[in-house]
């Protein structure tokens, strides 16, 4: 383990790595990754409680500590109250990431790998790390699959928790997988329309667009020629409060300029800087499940009629031979579609957990929907809920959010 202390303007960052079992069920299984996590706190805070932040995904770092543009709005309002430590979970960031040389081991040892990076083994990775710490018990703030994390905390590790503070992360804890990305099929629709009542001409040119990538005629500054299902995708936007912007933008362009191809590029949501985000995301919400591509099993018949709706984290298998960053996680992919993922979560430990704490479901959220999360709500009877449609799924990342998940779970009057 290695502990290294910096100073970021008035923050003090306590960057601590650990080594721990790559698979914490086996002790025979010797092979070991790091862990990174850096501690943040003002001056003046050092003796506050601590709060992990665990992070959207599946595979994307934890947000960086700084007083600029880049750290997350919701920071300050967190260190007003916690020491908090900002956890790179594992095969991200500084936690032993994954990356396209690791493909050279072979797709199945490639694929075994990756099935040992879950909520659970990150779980057991927060315990090693409030035992690092030096700390009883500490508190959680889960974002998205953070919330998820959170979730399978409470299946195994409850009395580690004090409060919990879950945004856009109540998964289905019962449901196959194929309910959840169809009725997230649903909720793109309904996003879908709502943009076009805003801007009808966009219909048109999203048409054009569908015209065109169909045709072999779209082609990106890192040589994707761009598919229909691809294009289609840039509806992830419509799931962030800022999104339309994005779709307006990139749609008022021409689709001959380099502008459009390179705003185009960026507002997929899936790239080869995470290949963990595409190989390894349907498999967030399987517990008990093989998912054996079920986003685009469960694609609805007007979906396939009408390439002008926009999707959402639907992803494709087709994508794995038309995008160059997943060719080479083919394999990968097809395995991971067929394993047979075992159960995270246990519905009636979490029921017992007697959790406290507070959670944002947003009612618009087209990732994580709200009637499922309702239901797993429903076993958190001490975890005050908040229901808004005033923010789309990023709603974290403004500061007022996160002020109203605190104030909420240290008063339950306030609705």
């Amino acid at each position: 383990m290695s502990t290294v202390v910096r100073r970021i303007l008035d923050l003090t960052v306590e960057e601590h790595t650990l080594t721990v079992p790559l698979v914490w069920s086996d002790p025979s299984d010797t092979r070991t990754i790091d862990v990174f996590a850096a501690v943040v706190s003002r001056e003046g805070g050092e003796g506050l409680p601590h709060l992990v932040f665990l992070q959207g995904g599946p595979g994307f770092e934890a947000p960086r500590a700084f007083r600029s543009s880049t750290s997350p709005a919701w920071l300050d309002e967190a260190l007003a109250h916690y020491r908090v430590v900002l956890l790179d979970q594992r095969g991200t960031g500084r936690s032993t990431p994954v990356g396209d040389a690791d493909l050279e081991r072979g797709s199945s040892a490639v694929s075994e790998y990756l099935t040992h990076l879950r909520a659970d083994s990150i779980v057991r990775d927060c315990e090693a790390m409030r035992e690092h710490l030096g700390t009883a018990t500490w508190n959680v703030l889960g974002q998205s699959f953070g919330g998820f994390t959170t979730l399978a905390y409470l299946s195994t590790d409850a009395s580690s928790l004090d409060h919990v503070f879950i945004t856009g992360g109540l998964s289905t804890v019962d449901r196959h997988p194929d309910d959840v990305y169809a009725l997230c099929y649903g909720k793109m629709r309904a996003a879908s329309e709502r943009y076009y009542r805003r801007f009808p001409e966009h219909r048109d040119a999203m048409a054009r667009l569908v015209d065109l990538a169909d045709a072999g005629r779209i082609a990106l500054p890192d040589g994707e020629i761009v598919s229909v299902s691809r294009l289609r995708s840039i509806g992830s936007a419509l799931g962030t409060n800022e999104g339309w912007q994005t779709l307006w933008s990139l749609l008022e362009l021409d689709p001959a300029s380099n502008a459009f191809r390179h705003d185009l590029m960026h507002a997929m949501p899936y790239s080869g800087r995470n290949p963990l985000y595409f190989a390894f995301h349907e498999s967030s919400y399987a517990s008990g499940h093989a998912t054996r591509w079920s986003a685009e099993r469960t694609e609805p018949e007007d979906f396939a009629a009408d390439p002008t709706l926009f999707t959402g984290e639907h992803i494709r298998r087709e994508w794995t031979e038309t995008v160059p960053a997943f060719q080479p996680w083919r394999e990968v992919a097809l395995e991971l579609a067929e394993f047979e993922w075992p159960r995270v979560y246990d519905a009636e430990a979490i029921a017992a957990s007697g959790a406290v704490g507070a959670a944002a479901v947003y009612a618009n959220d087209v990732y994580v929907p709200m009637e499922y999360s309702l239901e797993t709500a429903s076993l958190l009877p001490g975890v005050e809920l908040w229901v808004t449609s005033e923010h789309e799924h990023n709603g974290l990342r403004s500061g007022p959010v996160l002020s109203r998940l605190i104030d909420l779970a240290h008063d339950r009057r306030i609705r």
